[in-house]
């Protein structure tokens, strides 16, 4: 089966990956477009396919590329995936943070931080599949998703402890519990089969909504 990536969609502030790579890309050397382009592929590809049926053939296709291309910027697919990965975990941790910094209190910053990774996760969901599956093919990526993880917890708990005189063991439990909640609804929401909880998750503020008065509730205890 030959895998086409679908031409990008989205306007300049996409959520996405791949056109983010594409951007930052535009003004530089020929070989950092061609290599931003590889990976856009791969953030495209992954959308439909598992990363055992990526070919180094489809890749290149989709990315406009010489199938020889590839091997300039990687040895193999592994390791374009890898690295894939890896910045893609960078791309998360960076929009988490800028979130972070926008809402004036817990409430304001939980509501911005899920509707951020609600639509994160919605437009590069075969990258999120990769890092929520913990595929242990890629453990570089893995362990920088778990230190994102991590660095997002202690922002939650270190932003309620400020305000509340809970035991910040009993706020990390709360954070850790939370995030995972979340992050099952949109595994499930995504990748299930489930036709009742598709039809429920098509209003994605509603989503968003539902999502931020667990997490407020759950903090509040």
């Amino acid at each position: 089966m030959t895998l086409t990536a679908p031409a990008p969609t989205q306007p300049p502030d996409s959520a996405r990956f791949g056109d983010a790579l594409l951007l930052g890309t535009r003004a530089a050397p020929k070989a950092e477009r061609t290599r931003a382009r590889l990976q856009a592929a791969i953030c495209a590809l992954l959308n439909d396919a598992a990363p055992a049926d990526l070919k180094v053939a489809d890749i290149a296709r989709a990315a406009g590329s010489a199938h020889g291309t590839f091997y300039t910027y990687f040895p193999d697919i592994r390791a374009a995936l890898a690295e894939t990965l890896t910045g893609f975990v960078a791309f998360l941790q960076t929009q988490m943070r800028a979130t972070a910094r926008a809402g004036e209190t817990p409430e304001d910053r939980a509501r911005q931080a899920t509707a951020a990774y609600v639509r994160l996760f919605e437009d590069n969901r075969g990258l999120m599949r990769c890092l929520v599956t913990r595929m242990e093919a890629f453990p570089e990526a893995s362990a920088a998703f778990e230190r994102l993880n991590r660095e997002w917890t202690e922002t939650v708990v270190a932003a309620w402890a400020r305000r509340s005189d809970t035991l910040r063991d009993e706020l990390l439990r709360r954070a850790h519990a939370l995030g995972g909640m979340v992050d099952q609804y949109l595994i499930m929401l995504h990748f299930g089969s489930d036709p009742e909880l598709a039809r429920i998750s098509q209003d994605r503020a509603a989503v968003v909504e539902t999502l931020s008065h667990i997490w407020q509730q759950g903090m509040r205890g």
